[in-house]
């Protein structure tokens, strides 16, 4: 899989302080992602003659867009009041959708996005990096928002940033994400940099409490395409330091969210259990009752009463699976939570591992199995192969090849449980983001799931 690269057209409600300026547009930008900010910074501003910044998604298709392509409609702020305009009456719908909401992001409100950014302006200062410019928007969405900022010292070279972003320049990144239901990124850095200080990038300053992180530039470009060469530099170092933190028990000590194997089968089970209850309340109606539905009619965020039926099933067959995984003799150590190829990054002389908001404490092979969403049948072989060779010269007599075979169905369900946590912590008007997630993947977790006893 790929990042797609076609256009989207916005429409935008422009406010300034506690004035209201509109809704304005459509425009068309280039990059199709909803959370791609700064080509919609970059056409508005040019539009109204003033600097802004994208807070949120106001409005977005509900049709399974995930989050790419159509018409999108956000809140932007102005920097500076615009010349010449003259505010409208503010409606009840429009004052509703820009009011406050439960579960809104931080950095999608001017108060605290305007503290985040004055927060790495100190941190710059502080570190001797003090930032030249206004800082660049790059991306906001409801799992996190990133700024590049030049410093007096930056490289310029042109390449991403640090924290999951693309874009270009040097200097440092501010990434901000939600401490509810992220990883304090920061610390598993750190922790990942005592043992491999090449493996991850330079944290510049930390703000855990308000999940705010500045990092130094990370060189080079994003591996989404990896070659050979770029997976050797790539994977088996992230496996060394896990292999290090496993043997000397500071991954288990970290403080990491609990995402062993047990654990992980109480969380499918409490989200299926909350699915039964939420189909048992507000069935959806088909031609066999309540919960059924012809094939293809289902709404994409629902289980049919087949498909809740099997997942149970599937349930049911976890514990076992459990054991099977864990007489492969792989330990439990910190993961990454995220280890596809765009995470990586590299300029042909380094290569660095960045993202680290889905860390937790778990199996690694729920890191080893995650490339192969993102490569080719060729390259996905060679992944793996990689990545079972150097946990059996870290482990003598574990078997990651049958990890890798075993975890699959744990592994989407995992994601599932993963995604709801999203949608648990964000507001309406983003839902639409991840709305049918957790429901996929438990389809894909059905369909790679070999029948067991309760199937029969």
């Amino acid at each position: 899989m790929v990042q797609q690269t076609s256009s989207r057209t916005v429409g935008i409600h422009l406010t300034h302080g506690d004035e209201y300026f509109g809704l304005l547009g459509p425009y068309e930008v280039d990059e199709g992602w909803w959370s791609s900010a700064a080509p919609v910074v970059e056409r508005v501003s040019q539009e109204l003659g003033v600097p802004v910044v994208v807070l949120r998604l106001a409005h977005a298709p509900s049709d399974g867009s995930s989050g790419h392509g159509g018409h999108v409609v956000y809140h932007v702020e102005a920097l500076e009041r615009p010349a010449g305009s003259a505010p409208p009456q503010v409606t009840p719908d429009v004052a509703a959708l820009l009011g406050p909401a439960e579960r809104r992001a931080g950095w999608a409100t001017t108060t605290g996005l305007r503290e985040a950014l004055a927060w790495a302006g100190t941190t710059l200062d502080e570190a001797g990096r003090p930032a030249v410019g206004r800082p660049e928007q790059v991306r906001t969405w409801n799992l996190s928002g990133l700024f590049r900022f030049r410093t007096a010292s930056s490289s310029g070279d042109g390449g991403g940033g640090g924290g999951g972003g693309g874009g270009g320049g040097g200097g440092a990144w501010l990434k901000t994400v939600n401490p509810a239901f992220n990883a304090p990124e920061g610390r598993v850095i750190a922790l990942l940099g005592s043992v491999d200080p090449t493996l991850v990038p330079t944290v510049l300053g930390s703000d855990p409490e308000h999940g705010r992180l500045l990092l130094d530039h990370v060189s080079g470009e994003d591996l989404w395409r990896p070659s050979a060469e770029e997976v050797i530099a790539v994977v088996p170092r992230l496996v060394a330091a896990q292999a290090a933190l496993a043997a000397d028990g500071r991954a288990a000590g970290a403080g990491l969210r609990d995402r062993t194997l047990p654990t992980l089968v109480a969380h499918v089970n409490a989200l299926l259990d909350r699915l039964v209850a939420e189909q048992a309340t507000s069935p959806a109606p088909g031609p066999d009752g309540p919960g059924e539905q012809q094939p293809g009619e289902q709404p994409e965020d629902r289980l049919t009463g087949a498909e809740l039926t099997a997942a149970l099933a599937l349930a049911a067959r976890l514990p076992a699976l459990v054991e099977e995984l864990t007489a492969c003799g792989l330990p439990n150590t910190l993961v990454h939570g995220d280890f596809h190829p765009g995470n990586w990054r590299s300029d042909g002389t380094l290569a660095v591992v960045v993202d680290y908001a889905d860390s937790a404490f778990g199996h690694p092979a729920l890191d080893g199995l995650r490339p192969r969403q993102y490569v080719d049948g060729e390259r996905w072989t060679q992944i793996a192969g990689v990545w079972a060779r150097a946990w059996r010269e870290h482990v003598p007599g574990s078997a990651p090849e049958r990890a890798l075979e075993l975890v699959e169905p744990l592994f989407h369900l995992a994601y599932a449980v993963r995604y709801q946590e999203f949608l648990d912590h964000i507001e309406a008007s983003e839902r639409p983001y991840h709305e049918t997630d957790p429901v996929t993947e438990i389809r894909r977790a059905l369909a790679c799931a070999s029948p067991g006893p309760a199937d029969d």
